[in-house]
């Protein structure tokens, strides 16, 4: 069961749009790296899984991107939380792929 959705993007502060690629690609090669269900969006990756280890990755994709050179980064996130579980990314996206 899927108690968690979470929604991320994270915005590191570089001078090049370069970089910021650069730096959000390092952030969705260590969600893959998880074994959490994702899928990356145009502007957010949906995580899904257990709370308590979705808030743990969110934490560690703000250090990534500081330990990537970003002086600071701005992270926006979205937490769907329901312990009797919520709608997994295939529930609500499938029907249009």
């Amino acid at each position: 069961m899927v108690e968690a959705s979470v929604a991320i993007q994270v915005l590191p502060k570089v001078s090049e749009t370069k970089e910021v690629i650069r730096i959000v690609d390092k952030v969705i090669e260590y969600i893959s790296s998880t074994g959490f269900k994702y899928m990356v969006g145009p502007f957010e990756t949906t995580i899904e899984g257990d709370y308590d280890s979705l808030m743990d990755i969110v934490k560690q994709c703000n250090k990534i991107c500081i330990n990537e050179g970003a002086g600071s980064v701005s992270t926006y996130v979205k937490i769907f939380y329901s312990p009797e579980g919520v709608l997994t990314i295939g529930e609500k996206t499938d029907k249009y792929r």
